[in-house]
């Protein structure tokens, strides 16, 4: 089965043509991050009209780099929610008007049901069950996941999201926006250790999340030790990723022996983080659990993965109506 993913719940308009859930034919990925640059995030206004310029041209280019026709099209897979209303409604509607022009079968998809799927576009993707982290600019979550449509929520953050809290630390540095990449290739200049930041664990028992104290101690901590130079910068960027990488690491591995689950993933913007990627390589050999991270292009927001998440539930016969909306908020 062909299907055509579309992605447009936030900041990128997205589309990919994946045959059977594993094989990419195409995907392409229009980013807004220079749109939205000078205002240190997402405008959410912006973000709609973006997609509205974007979709059309996007999605012919998928097709074009796939190398197929319209017709070969079998299905059709859209971001339903969570995300931006403006931004999904761009790509519902194109996918509902697609799909019922060609009369083919379509289904909306849950936008982290596709970041989990994203580790099976890998050469080596995880045995069930595993657990799964997934960490980005609006979700920080774990799941214990058993088969290609089920997953179980086991935690999740309380506030801020840890790819949230990267931007928001950037921006106290005036490092500009998107922050993650920035703060990552940063806190690789510098020491860690110069400076302890507070580990939030809330409960190590527990698998919830809660990223807003350690924003408030790093921007306590410039307030009193202005960090002015790319070394101090360095600095405080190397000791705030420690502090998060250490919670996030902490949580999936105990996740994993809670569950006896001998594969982890983990998924999202944030996957791509090169100090996370290897901190779980690093504690996942140490309890001899196999580590499932997807390579860069597919941590990020893409059409590829929910084309991947929709195949499964296509193949079980579930399809969307067009009386169906989109959601803001979170649905498991």
């Amino acid at each position: 089965m062909l299907v055509l993913g579309i992605e447009s719940s936030c900041d990128e308009t997205a589309a990919a043509l994946v045959r059977d859930g594993v094989d990419i034919r195409s995907s392409v990925v229009a980013s807004q991050v220079a749109v939205h640059h000078p205002y240190g995030g997402v405008v959410p206004e912006l973000a709609s009209r973006q997609h509205i310029r974007a979709i059309v041209p996007v999605v012919n280019q998928a097709i074009a780099e796939a190398a197929v026709e319209m017709e070969d099209i079998d299905a059709v897979a859209v971001t339903q929610g969570p995300g931006l209303v403006g931004s999904l409604l761009v790509g519902f509607s194109f996918a509902k008007s697609y799909a019922f022009a060609r009369n083919i079968p379509w289904i909306g998809v849950n936008h982290l049901e596709g970041h989990i799927h994203s580790v099976f576009l890998t050469e080596n993707p995880p045995e069930f069950p595993f657990v799964a982290l997934l960490v980005s600019g609006g979700h920080t979550n774990i799941y214990h996941v058993t088969s290609p449509t089920r997953a179980e929520l086991m935690g999740q953050t309380r506030d801020d999201a840890a790819g949230e809290a990267y931007d928001k630390v950037a921006k106290m540095l005036g490092l500009g926006y998107p922050g993650g990449s920035v703060i990552d290739d940063l806190a690789a200049e510098g020491d860690a250790e110069s400076i302890i930041f507070p580990r939030p664990y809330l409960d190590k028992n527990y698998y919830d999340f809660s990223f807003s104290g350690i924003k408030t101690a790093v921007n306590r901590h410039i307030q009193l030790h202005p960090a002015t130079g790319h070394a101090e910068q360095a600095d405080v960027a190397a000791a705030f990723q420690a502090a998060v990488v250490d919670v996030l690491v902490h949580k999936i591995i105990h996740a994993a022996v809670d569950k006896k689950c001998r594969h982890l993933a983990v998924v999202g913007g944030v996957a791509a983080n090169a100090g996370l990627r290897k901190a779980v390589n690093q504690e996942c050999a140490v309890h001899d659990i196999a580590s499932h991270i997807p390579d860069i292009q597919l941590c990020g927001d893409n059409a590829a993965m929910i084309a991947a998440a929709g195949y499964h539930h296509l193949k079980q016969g579930r399809r969307s109506d067009l009386a169906d909306d989109v959601y803001s908020r979170m649905k498991h």
